[in-house]
C-alpha cells in the first residue's frame, strides 16, 4: 500500500472576495506581494491563517490602516 501526500487547498479572502491561488508554490507573504499591485492597500496588510471545517487553509488579508484623530 502507497501513501499518498496531498496538501491543503489554499484560499486567500481580502474584505469577503476570495482571490485565486496565484501558484500554489508561493509563499502566502509572496501571494500578498502579488495581490499589493492590485489592491495596494495591502501593502500595510497582515496574514491571518486558519484550517477551516472543510479543510481548505484559509488565509485572511487584514489591513492594519487606522482613522487619524
Amino acid at each position: 500500500m502507497a501513501l499518498e501526500v496531498t496538501g491543503l487547498k489554499r484560499i486567500f479572502m481580502y474584505n469577503e472576495t476570495e482571490l485565486t491561488d496565484p501558484n500554489p508554490e508561493l509563499t502566502p507573504d509572496e501571494v500578498l506581494a502579488f495581490y499589493s499591485n492590485s489592491y495596494p492597500e495591502l501593502t500595510t496588510s497582515s496574514i491571518h491563517g486558519q484550517i477551516t471545517e472543510k479543510g481548505t487553509m484559509e488565509y485572511q488579508f487584514k489591513t492594519t490602516i487606522g482613522t487619524k484623530g
